[in-house]
């Protein structure tokens, strides 16, 4: 008796270059199904291969040196932003260690915006003070530099949650030298395994605040 073979049916994983298997899902971004890929595999493998540390230290440094204005020179209190950041950090935290990658992404973007906020209106004040002379001189250069520093962490934050969908899918991207935002030296060197960590992106914060000139890792247009 002649047995005929069963045909497979159609299934949603297809291979991907580099080997395994790579699941389809409707309605989700390239970068948000690596993200989920990842969450099954347990979040603290994602925690160890980017810290979130360095970013918390430079968002309580950021509220602490905007803490540091005069209070004409300050949206609201002088501890309002810090007692805000505080108040969003926390379950920002809880999020990350419990997995939760939607919540974490949300919240950080809420931390970033409301961080952002701040420095631009006291940027706003900055300039309306400088001409009607109700600072001193040395006041005014004092805040100058306090908003600058804030600045440049503001934006650093920007980049490393923004760049390849944050930093939870690009610890589950491969070849994110195809996917980032920004060529970094590391990426033209060929380092298959390397991640910008949030490091990378305060620097590239600081280079851009202060050159004239392109910095070292360029913006890509994708």
């Amino acid at each position: 008796m002649e047995t005929k073979p069963i045909a497979e049916s159609p299934s949603p994983v297809r291979k991907e270059a580099g080997g395994g298997d790579f699941v389809q899902q409707k309605g989700a971004t390239g970068a948000e199904r690596a993200a989920e890929q990842g969450a099954a595999k347990g979040p603290e493998k994602a925690a160890e291969q980017e810290a979130r540390w360095p970013a918390l230290v430079a968002i309580v440094t950021a509220g602490l040196v905007y803490g540091a204005l005069p209070g004409s020179l300050s949206v609201g209190p002088r501890w309002l932003l810090i007692a805000v950041i505080a108040a969003l950090e926390v379950p920002t935290m809880i999020a990350h260690y419990r997995g939760a990658y939607r919540v974490n992404r949300v919240l950080g973007f809420v931390v970033s915006g409301v961080l952002t906020a701040f420095v631009v209106g006291s940027v706003a004040l900055l300039v309306a003070y400088i001409p009607s002379h109700r600072e001193s001189p040395v006041a005014l250069l004092r805040s100058a530099a306090c908003l600058w520093v804030s600045n440049v962490i503001t934006f650093a934050l920007w980049y490393w949650r923004l760049d390849s969908g944050g930093p939870y899918c690009r610890a589950w991207t491969r070849d994110l030298a195809k996917r980032a935002a920004f060529l970094f030296p590391q990426f033209t060197l060929k380092h298959a395994d390397w991640s910008p960590q949030f490091v990378d992106y305060l620097f590239l914060a600081f280079n851009t605040s202060t050159a004239l000139s392109p910095t070292d890792a360029p913006v890509l247009n994708r």
